[in-house]
């Protein structure tokens, strides 16, 4: 990298060098001798001028806005709560740590809970302004919180960034934050932070990319700003990082599923950088944390160049992962209504999301109903948008989900139809044990007992142990009655023991 300093000191040498050699010289000739001294005074003045140069310059790192923290200049109006600057906070793991970068120039303001010693599992991180129309901060919190069982909250941390420079604003917010959360702040699985304004670099005047209007472009690139900080906050604190919104709604047992997903792609053994949870925006992106601090840095650097949902993908393709890693079903909704920026209308949803995460066990699946095209039975039982669709079925069709081992299953949801039509009108569901081949590549079971029928082309039930303890090889759905409508079989899920709770859904 070129330095300016350095240069002039290399420079200070090659004159140096040649001086001492006129030195010499001079000693047998008078002439040059005076020539040398001329050429002395000369030299002498110019490093009395670099001198004063590089006293300047130290003045100027001192006093910088955008360069070392701990050598700025204090803040006039020092604040009530604690405040500190970043550089002990990264982990001595993180490579970008052992390439001694220098850390970011900004300093955290706590207003509410505590940094957790112990690392976590996982931390989330999610950054909230003020808002002209509706207000989800809390109820994002709310659905993180319940969403979740005792033992997965304390192997997580959620940190909120409040960046908006409104007191009043700021002071509200904590207020209902600590009223809602009283048991998560003491526990340290909720953290409150701001940045001053005084640590942001210029948000007006900036490059108009893509056109984008002055005020568009303000937003989105102290958007980038604040997850930079935010970001950067959380290196260190676990594992893995979380990257939400502040509108947001999660499935039950987000984390579990999340872990499982980490862990069947490290056996992979494959290069990732992100891993995401959504397809929507800046919503349910993963990281190591071990490269949160070059994150930061990157959305610091380019913050003015373009929106953080596209930085994000320049950042994965340096790090060579060429391709997104996308989960379905996603485990993080959007839910707001009107948008951060101007309080305009937003009605942007993930159409791959499911309230209850994805538990199905692994399973075989066989149907006598003949399918359309590739939209083969399996796909309802398999996590993801993919859906079984078959032609009308007669009295006796059935679709058989075989487990590859015993289960004892506490819920089940299924459900039919897409846009108002197709649905499967009349149907019995059924437990099997026994497996047995009925006929080449198909297996089946040799006792089943109902536990339910559809109604209006749906099936929940909870707690099928008090009826139904043992455990279970089959689940079927067995057609009771012909229809001349198409079926579609949107999606059977089941919950067990090992699993999550039973499935709790909205109509």
């Amino acid at each position: 990298m070129h330095c300016p300093r350095m240069e002039h000191l290399e420079r200070l040498e090659v004159v140096f060098g040649w001086l001492q050699e006129q030195g010499l010289k001079a000693k047998h000739n008078k002439c040059a001798f005076f020539q040398w001294e001329e050429m002395r005074r000369h030299s002498k003045k110019r490093n009395v001028i670099m001198v004063a140069l590089l006293v300047a310059g130290l003045y100027f790192f001192r006093h910088s806005d955008f360069l070392i923290p701990d050598m700025r200049r204090p803040h006039e109006d020092t604040p009530k709560y604690y405040s500190w600057t970043t550089k002990s906070l990264i982990t001595k793991e993180s490579w970008v740590k052992q390439g001694n970068y220098l850390p970011l120039n900004v300093s955290y303001q706590l207003l509410a809970g505590a940094r957790s010693i112990p690392q976590k599992y996982l931390s989330i991180g999610l950054s909230s302004v003020k808002r002209k129309k509706g207000r989800y901060l809390i109820p994002t919190l709310q659905s993180l919180f319940s969403q979740s069982s005792l033992e997965e909250r304390s192997s997580m941390v959620v940190v909120v960034l409040l960046a908006d420079f409104s007191d009043s604003w700021r002071n509200t917010t904590v207020g209902e934050i600590k009223a809602s959360f009283a048991s998560e702040l003491e526990q340290g699985q909720l953290v409150v932070i701001h940045v001053p304004q005084d640590w942001y670099p210029p948000l007006t005047g900036l490059k108009r990319n893509y056109n984008d209007a002055p005020e568009r472009v303000s937003f989105r690139s102290k958007q980038n700003l604040d997850y930079s900080f935010l970001i950067y906050y959380t290196a260190g604190l676990s594992q893995f990082y979380l990257q939400l919104e502040d509108d947001v709604s999660s499935a039950k047992n987000f984390l579990t599923t999340i872990k499982k997903r980490i862990e069947d792609q490290e056996e992979k053994k494959t290069t990732w950088v992100m891993l995401e949870f959504s397809s929507l925006g800046y919503i349910g992106k993963l990281y190591k944390s071990s490269h949160l601090p070059l994150l930061a840095r990157f959305l610091f650097l380019f913050y003015q160049e373009m929106p953080c949902d596209w930085l994000m993908s320049h950042f994965r393709e340096l790090l060579t992962q060429k391709a997104p890693i996308l989960f379905k079903p996603s485990l993080f909704q959007h839910m707001g209504t009107f948008s951060s920026f101007k309080g305009t209308y937003n009605k942007l949803k993930d159409k791959d999301f499911e309230d209850v995460s994805y538990n199905n066990p692994e399973a075989e699946v066989y149907s006598d109903m003949s399918t359309y095209m590739k939209h083969f039975p399996t796909l309802a039982w398999d996590a993801g948008e993919g859906f079984f669709w078959g032609h009308a079925p007669e009295k006796d069709n059935y679709l058989t989900v075989v487990f590859n081992n015993p289960t004892v299953v506490t819920g089940i949801l299924i459900e039919t139809g897409s846009g108002g039509k197709d649905f499967l009108e009349s149907a019995q569901i059924e437990m099997g044990s026994d497996v047995v081949a009925i006929k080449e590549g198909e297996k089946s079971c040799k006792k089943f007992q109902s536990v339910g029928t559809l109604e209006n082309g749906r099936l929940e039930i909870h707690e099928i142990t008090t009826k139904y303890s043992s455990a279970s090889s089959c689940l079927r759905i067995h057609v009771t009655s012909a229809q001349k409508d198409w079926v579609i079989i949107k999606k059977i899920r089941i919950t067990t023991q090992l699993s999550s709770p039973p499935l709790q859904t909205q109509m």
